[in-house]
């Protein structure tokens, strides 16, 4: 996780409010007359007891309670307003963020996302992006009113006396500014220890149910209850010392507000008896304090608070601050496939070597087989010709033009990826199926399934192409999803087909219908295809074998 300041990581949020300025301006002003409203209720009850009293003072008794009650309305509809601004700004800002992490999320995959915990990252897209809502609806307004207000109201008591302005300076800085950051200090790291934590609570919870089967066939539920049973006993332990940190923020700023409400009585009294001010200075400037705690409360309150959302803006500044390995190519002329060549082509996974001066052709409207060992690099090659990492060095070519010169979306179109593990997301056959091809017809889907040989099982369930998939494919087994995961390929339709051993979990009959289907539609396509299996290397027009782990990494 990058370290950056609790200034830096609020003034880059700060930055993403720019698009709605205009409703955080409102929201302020509105916020400012509000407050000022419910602490001249006070201020002209005062004024009334002064009256009352036979204190003449320049207001009439009917103007003081008229004027009270239209505080009164207007402090409910100014409140109502301010929050409401304030939560609009917070929940379309909260929007916005999450279309920006998901486009950085699919900048960043895979090659940036394969090493994450993927708790981690659930936790950074939902509880820390809600967790900013606190920032965005009530923390940016709020310190802006406090500054404001603290100017109204040491003006208003500074028209009695300088001294007593200065005491209600010194109250507003005191409980607004200084014990907020005290605060802030004191809780340390607490708060990114406390997401870090709840990150990695995710990722265990997610292992545990994605490994259900597995940790009941071998009896390991009570070692992974036990140690779930930890992880959440230390982030309650966490949790319970930043709100016992917050309880005592609390407590300090009561007992500063009756201290300096105590300083401002004697303070104007002894104004009062050296006959520097009136009878009426002691009860206005004592009621304007007291009754004008509210915005920097609201500030006070902040610095446990801020912590916590400090730290979950951090990590979701880690994500839209994190550079792709591969960058968006766009602005180049359009291509079509008329065949690959790799020439002397070197990758390396961090320090380990994976492929050494590679090279091959991929000629147009054949079906190339690559077979190896585990490990050789197979796969890996099949993601270099998908651009999904960049090669170290050597020539990655695409219709005799290198991947890193193809627009992205240009090349994606010219390419059929399919992975070794097929996924499926809890939706119907129909949905799953037009991730490949979001418009197409009905006869376009049922074709392609028939190719995939999966056609008959889809029409054999209750509800055909409308049944529902399990979270993960959960429905399905492992050679239904795969000819699913073949079904979305054909539908595809790209000219230039990647197959990462794509009958592994078929049985002799399907994997025989598919090779027939995938020979069949070489004409106008050209397949490369990774497999163990001699048999699917059978339709292959020429066959590469990738030895693992040599020295020169070639194939031969």
């Amino acid at each position: 996780m990058k370290k950056r300041s609790n200034i830096a990581v609020m003034a880059r949020l700060i930055g993403l409010v720019k698009p709605l300025t205009g409703y955080m301006i409102l929201a302020i002003i509105m916020g400012l007359i509000g407050h000022l409203c419910a602490a001249f209720i006070t201020i002209f009850g005062g004024f009334a007891i002064l009256q009352i009293i036979g204190i003449p003072v320049e207001w009439k008794l009917w103007t003081i309670f008229l004027s009270m009650g239209i505080f009164a309305i207007l402090r409910g509809i100014l409140r109502y307003a301010e929050q409401f601004c304030n939560h609009f700004i917070a929940f379309k800002l909260l929007a916005l963020i999450r279309d920006q992490v998901f486009q950085a999320l699919r900048k960043l995959c895979p090659a940036k996302l394969e090493s994450k915990d993927k708790g981690n990252l659930i936790s950074v897209i939902t509880s820390d992006i809600e967790l900013l809502e606190v920032f965005y609806a009530h923390t940016i307004s709020p310190i802006v009113i406090a500054v404001l207000f603290t100017i109204a109201m040491c003006v208003f008591i500074g028209q009695y006396h300088v001294i007593l302005a200065c005491v209600a300076l010194a109250a507003y800085i005191t409980v607004g500014l200084i014990v907020p950051v005290i605060v802030s200090k004191c809780s340390g790291n607490s708060g990114i220890k406390l997401r870090t934590q709840s990150g990695e609570l995710s990722t265990y919870v997610l292992e545990s149910l994605r490994g259900l089967s597995e940790i009941m066939q071998y009896n390991q539920g009570n070692n992974r209850i036990a140690h779930l049973n930890q992880m959440t006993d230390e982030l309650s332990t966490e949790e319970e010392q930043m709100k016992r940190i917050t309880g005592r923020n609390m407590a300090v700023t009561n007992l500063l507000i009756l201290l300096f409400d105590i300083a401002m009585l004697f303070t104007s009294a002894y104004l009062f008896h050296t006959g520097e001010i009136e009878f009426e200075g002691i009860i206005i400037s004592v009621l304007g304090l007291m009754s004008s705690f509210g915005p920097v409360v609201a500030l006070a309150n902040l610095g446990s608070t801020l912590q916590n959302t400090f730290a979950a803006g951090n990590r979701v500044l880690d994500i839209l601050e994190e550079s792709p390995v591969t960058e968006e190519i766009t602005g180049k002329p359009e291509i079509t496939f008329t065949g690959a060549k790799a020439e002397n082509v070197s990758f390396s996974y961090e320090d380990e070597l994976i492929l050494d001066q590679v090279s091959l052709e991929i000629p147009r409207n054949k079906i190339v087989g690559i077979v190896g060992k585990s490990g050789s690099g197979k796969s890996t090659f099949l993601k270099l010709l998908m651009r999904f990492w960049n090669i170290d060095s050597g020539i990655l070519n695409i219709s005799d033009i290198s991947v890193n010169q193809i627009n992205t979306t240009n090349l994606r179109d010219l390419e059929g990826y399919m992975t070794q593990e097929t996924h499926l997301f809890h939706d119907s056959i129909r949905n799953n199926l037009r991730i490949a091809k979001l418009d197409a017809t009905e006869e376009e889907i049922v074709a392609a399934c028939k190719k995939a040989s999966v056609h008959d099982f889809i029409m054999s369930l209750p509800e055909g192409y409308d049944s529902q998939i399990g979270e993960l494919g959960s429905t399905v087994s492992g050679g239904e999803k795969q000819r699913l995961g073949l079904a979305r390929m054909f539908l595809h339709n790209a000219p230039l087909v990647l197959l990462d051993e794509p009958t592994s979990n078929l049985d002799s009959l399907n994997e025989a219908v598919i090779l027939k289907s995938l020979k069949e539609d070489t004409q106008g396509r050209t397949v490369v295809m990774v497999s163990h299996r001699e048999s699917t290397m059978r339709i292959a027009d020429q066959v590469y074998s990738m030895n693992e782990l040599s020295k020169s990494g070639r194939v031969s």
